[in-house]
């Protein structure tokens, strides 16, 4: 597959209530169209959007269902509302896994302080139907790589799924490698993905994934795992 790199400040800005986003992922079959410009995702993931909460602003207690979602934290607090963990104050560099299965749940993520703050949300399909809700929650530590979703059954650290999701607070100079099909979404910092730089809001999909981070980096992750 050829390097394809799409540059977030490139594309509209749009959002709801209290935020403001731009979205890179769509899934056309999820959303009846995509909006111009986004890619269709991988696996069972369908959905990244980049949003900044202005001041105090909030989304809104709203319901899911059978969709698992996943909020990383790069800059500010989230103060998380809802049917799930009601009243984690979530910090930069925590990653927020919530399970709507067949039971679903509502939730209101709300930005607590008096500043802009930023959350990249990603939407990932269960495998399985019908499976009760569920809250995990992650924390990054530097220049460490950490699955955050996806994995083989019959464990429990994160929601068994052949679409994996990993997030990493990588050092200068650190490399990742992956001989498979990715999605990359650079959240900070910048690296050398095949001879290209790659930086903060670039989203990058090829083969065979060779990223070495030129300044501190976060960097989320997505692939499909082969258990043929």
């Amino acid at each position: 597959m050829t390097l394809q790199i799409l540059h977030r400040d490139d594309l509209e800005r749009g959002g709801f209530a209290g935020l403001r986003e731009h979205r890179l992922v769509m899934n056309p079959q999820v959303f009846g169209s995509a909006e111009e410009g986004t890619l269709p995702g991988i696996g069972n993931f369908v959905y990244l959007a980049d949003a900044k909460f202005i001041p105090n602003g909030e989304t809104h207690l709203h319901p899911h269902k059978e969709i698992d979602v996943i909020s990383v934290i790069v800059e500010g607090r989230i103060a998380h509302k809802g049917t799930l963990e009601e009243g984690n104050i979530l910090q930069e560099n925590q990653i927020q896994v919530q399970r709507a299965g067949g039971e679903g749940f509502a939730h209101n993520e709300v930005n607590p302080d008096n500043k802009e703050n930023r959350m990249i949300q990603l939407w990932v399909i269960p495998e399985k139907s019908g499976e009760p809700a569920g809250y995990k929650l992650y924390d990054l530590q530097q220049g460490k790589v950490i699955r955050v979703y996806g994995g083989s059954q019959g464990q429990d650290e994160t929601f068994p799924s052949k679409t994996v999701m990993d997030v990493g607070l990588l050092d200068v100079n650190q490399k990742i490698t992956l001989d498979d099909k990715f999605i990359v979404y650079v959240t900070k910092g910048s690296g050398i993905i095949d001879g290209e730089k790659v930086s903060n809001g670039d989203l990058i999909q090829g083969t065979n994934l060779e990223f070495r981070a030129t300044e501190e980096t976060q960097i989320i992750l997505i692939s499909v795992e082969d258990r043929s």
